[in-house]
């Protein structure tokens, strides 16, 4: 089974590599993860030889993100290969918790959303830095970053440490990414910005992909906060071109 597993993991970076496609290798409970991470670093010094193909999933209601981010990114740089990283919050809140209390062993998440989102941001920092460390002395993108967040504190903050390291929305090293559906007030304007967004889409059985928008919303605990301000936002943007004479009003067109 294990050797089975591999060749289709070979398979999917073989295809994603040749087609220059990254693939965001996700992370889940904690008595998975360690395996999960090492088998993804293994693939980075596979296939992360030219660009970061394969990025590792970091999530960041765990006490020990941080110490595994710095980790991983040391290995990257003693072992020569390139870096990616996914940073996520994380959904396994209630259920790590549980078992914790059951097994006996310490509470492995962070003791509040405050200390998650600190957590967030002193992994994104460290990678920020990171890049711009390599930025005057090479061309090459050693380090890629993928800030998947609702969070629109956190989107706010990722902006403004890139201006402060230097960073460039063009070098394409930092990218964000939320549900489509979700949190569209904060991926158009950055698209709009010229920074790379994604919208992405589960798919697969219903039975399978309603548990994993479950744990999404869970994960972003202010969902409901937040389609009412989308709604609002839409209404108030209705009433403006309505109001201006703009219905068929194109964002990107003003911009250029």
């Amino acid at each position: 089974m294990f050797f089975n597993m591999m060749r289709r993991l070979n398979s999917i970076f073989e295809a994603a590599k040749s087609m220059d496609v990254r693939v965001m290798v996700d992370a889940e409970q904690t008595y998975f993860q360690p395996a999960i991470s090492r088998l993804t670093m293994e693939l980075m010094t596979k296939f992360n030889t030219e660009k970061a193909i394969v990025f590792n999933t970091y999530q960041c209601y765990l006490r020990e993100a941080y110490d595994n981010f710095i980790l991983d990114l040391e290995q990257a740089e003693r072992q020569n290969f390139y870096f990616g990283a996914k940073l996520v919050r994380g959904a396994y809140m209630e259920q790590e918790r549980e078992r914790a209390k059951v097994l006996g062993y310490a509470d492995p998440i962070n003791p509040s959303y405050e200390a998650t989102s600190a957590m967030y941001e002193k992994c994104l920092s460290a990678g920020l830095k990171k890049i711009q460390e390599y930025k005057p002395v090479t061309d090459e993108k050693r380090v890629a970053v993928m800030v998947a967040s609702h969070n629109e504190d956190t989107v706010k903050y990722t902006v403004e440490k890139m201006q402060e390291y230097g960073i460039e929305r063009e070098d394409k090293v930092v990218c964000f990414g939320q549900l489509l559906g979700m949190c569209d007030h904060i991926s158009f304007p950055l698209g709009q910005s010229g920074y790379s967004v994604y919208k992405y889409v589960p798919y697969g059985p219903v039975d399978e992909v309603l548990p994993y928008l479950s744990r999404r919303a869970q994960e972003n605990r202010g969902v409901i906060t937040k389609i009412k301000k989308e709604k609002n936002l839409l209404f108030s943007e209705i009433r403006r071109r309505v109001k201006s004479g703009q219905v068929l009003y194109d964002p990107l067109k003003a911009i250029n």
